[in-house]
């Protein structure tokens, strides 16, 4: 076929079209085409236009109704649509030179003042957003603890021993104020403030975990320099990751003790703000909250040494009373459904031997590494078992069934007697026995003897003689070290025992579990010798402080002191060793010492009731 042939607009010579005008089957189809592409840009153009909808109706589809309709409105329609038109112009231009004069105001501030000014305002929307929340919170009346303060010692011996403690704590606190105030810590020796990385961007843990010893002590000045702090810089919108359990226990449990104490609504309000972030910690398959969380993100993880990415038993164990008041203030039941399937898991598993490892995997809900122990990794999950029983006025059954099969257990397969009579609980590793105890396990003694009164088949005087025996062994583990300091860890095996053999055991961190033990046993039994053992270790203290002031880089480690844990928890144990048998309310009655916070018993302090031991 000839190549002209193919050109639709190209006559072939052999041929004579029939009229000058006529057209081709193809040509008339491209002509087709292109009057259908002009039809359709034109109705676009309309409909795309601004204001199209008046010009279609207008022009193409003009009737006696539109005509009525425009000349009733023509004039009116048009005057609103200018009048509108120059009121947006004029408030363009009022918000523009607004926007001049305040620009040019602040070129001719100081940099600080920039600063103070951003900051105001976001002080301002912050509380703003405060203030919407806070609505909703249920109206609770607060009922001030009995026993909380007052009551001093009659014997002067022991007010004067109490009064060196207040001294301590003071000289901590004030050193705090100093060097490292809205710091997480201090370094004593630098004498600088630190953040730990546990607590993210968070600030302030220091101030907020010794608000109620503050308070106990009535230091009041300083408690209402702390809640001022509180109120103005504490702020938990942070996008960082954070350790749920150091969180919980410092700074809810911190908040949740001063709203107690004091009643003051600040805290209450914070601590409801704060439990509200951990909530999606809780978004596993299993529901065994994240190690770490996102404040931000809500994304959460588990640390990655722990057994295959698990979750850890003192860490996930160790939330239940705080969520339990957070859902008690708040009005809000998520938090105690959270802690309640923590339970729900932990009793669909098998136990080995009746023990709890120390690690659960969140996604299968099947155990990790068989490790147990009471001290690190184990200690305040059974510690919680056995308070929440008690903060629930005795009533929460679940809790106290827990508590003691897993304090059977214990006692069955790890606690061991050694050659020269100490008691010691000991750690289990995939069904052998580790023949050493921490510092942190010595916190068993005073457990035992909080439980005894409770204790099944009249076992009350044996758990008492345990805790006693227990109480013993962590006093000789300070007694037999050179500055009567108690080791991290100590062991009984290879003809040691209560030592610490071991290079990385070998130091002392102002851990408040051996104090505790002993605030406890004085408590029960009024055995002088628990109080003789508290002043021996404030009698340490004052000497390891004159070591610093004349040593102060060449004996101690710049993290020798943990400045949390010393003043939330070993200074106000002291203390209440220390205090009268009345005043011990605060831990017994109304208010229950839980790891380092009071809190209330429920009903408890609604009907002003105190504790009576039965032992």
């Amino acid at each position: 076929m000839p190549v002209a042939t193919l050109l639709p607009f190209t006559a072939t010579p052999s041929r004579k079209s029939s009229s000058p005008t006529s057209f081709r089957l193809t040509e008339k189809f491209i002509l087709l085409l292109v009057f259908s592409a002009f039809i359709t840009l034109c109705f676009g153009a309309i409909f795309f236009l601004p204001d199209s909808s008046k010009l279609f109706s207008g022009v193409f589809f003009h009737s006696s109704a539109v005509e009525t309709n425009t000349r009733k409105g023509t004039d009116s329609d048009s005057n609103i649509a200018v009048g509108t038109d120059e009121k947006i112009l004029a408030k363009i231009r009022k918000d523009h030179e607004k926007a001049l004069v305040e620009a040019k105001d602040t070129l001719q501030k100081r940099p600080d003042e920039i600063k103070q000014d951003i900051q105001n305002e976001k002080d301002k929307v912050m509380k703003e957003g405060i203030g919407k929340d806070d609505e909703n919170l249920p109206v609770i009346e607060y009922v001030q603890p009995p026993g909380a303060t007052g009551h001093e010692p009659s014997d002067p011996e022991t007010k004067q021993r109490r009064e060196k403690i207040k001294e301590m704590m003071k000289f901590a606190w004030d050193s705090y104020k100093r060097y490292a105030w809205g710091s997480n810590e201090l370094r004593p020796v630098s004498m600088q403030g630190h953040s730990s990385n546990l607590f993210g961007s968070i600030k302030g843990a220091t101030i907020v975990d010794a608000l109620d010893t503050l308070y106990v002590m009535e230091m009041y000045e300083d408690f209402e320099m702390a809640t001022e702090w509180v109120e103005k810089n504490l702020d938990f919108n942070v996008n960082a990751e954070v350790s749920v359990f150091e969180v919980n226990i410092r700074f809810v449990g911190g908040l949740l003790s001063a709203y107690y104490l004091s009643g003051k609504e600040v805290f209450r309000k914070k601590a409801i703000q704060l439990g509200e972030k951990l909530l999606p910690a809780f978004k596993t398959p299993t529901g065994i909250p994240w190690a770490l969380l996102n404040l931000k993100s809500g994304i959460g993880r588990n640390w990655p040494w722990a057994s295959g990415g698990s979750s850890i038993l003192a860490e996930y164990g160790t939330l239940h009373l705080e969520f339990m008041h957070l859902s008690k203030l708040s009005g809000n039941p998520a938090f105690a459904e959270k802690v309640m399937n923590i339970r729900k898991v932990l009793n669909r598993l098998d136990k080995p031997q009746g023990l709890y490892p120390n690690y659960l995997n969140p996604n299968s809900g099947q155990w990790g590494q068989h490790h147990v122990s009471v001290g690190g990794l184990g200690d305040s999950f059974y510690e919680y078992l056995l308070k929440a029983w008690l903060m629930s006025d005795k009533t929460d059954e679940e809790g106290k069934k827990l508590y003691y099969d897993a304090l059977q257990a214990i006692e069955t397969s790890l606690m061991r007697k050694s050659s020269g009579g100490l008691t010691y609980i000991a750690e289990w590793k995939g069904g052998l026995l580790e023949h050493k105890m921490g510092h942190l396990t010595c916190f068993a003694g005073g457990m035992i003897a909080l439980g005894a009164d409770g204790a099944p088949e009249d076992k009350t005087g044996h758990q008492m003689e345990q805790a006693a025996e227990i109480a013993r062994t962590c006093h000789e583990s300070y007694a037999r070290t050179t500055l009567k300091l108690g080791p991290e860890g100590f062991r009984f095996d290879g003809g040691v025992e209560a030592i610490a053999t071991r290079q990385n055991e070998k130091y002392f961190i102002l851990r408040p579990e051996v104090i505790e033990t002993y605030m406890y046993m004085w408590r029960f039994t009024h055995d002088p010798k628990y109080r003789e053992w508290g002043w021996e270790a404030v009698q340490v203290r004052t000497i390891l402080h004159i070591i610093l002031q004349n040593y102060p880089t060449t004996v101690l480690s710049d993290m020798f002191v943990s400045s949390c844990p010393l003043l939330a928890s070993t200074e106000k144990r002291l203390f209440l060793l220390h205090h009268s048998f009345v005043a011990l309310a605060v831990c017994f009655g109304s208010l229950s010492c839980w790891n380092t916070h009071p809190r209330p018993i429920f009903n408890a302090l609604a009907e002003g009731r105190r504790f009576s031991p039965k032992i």
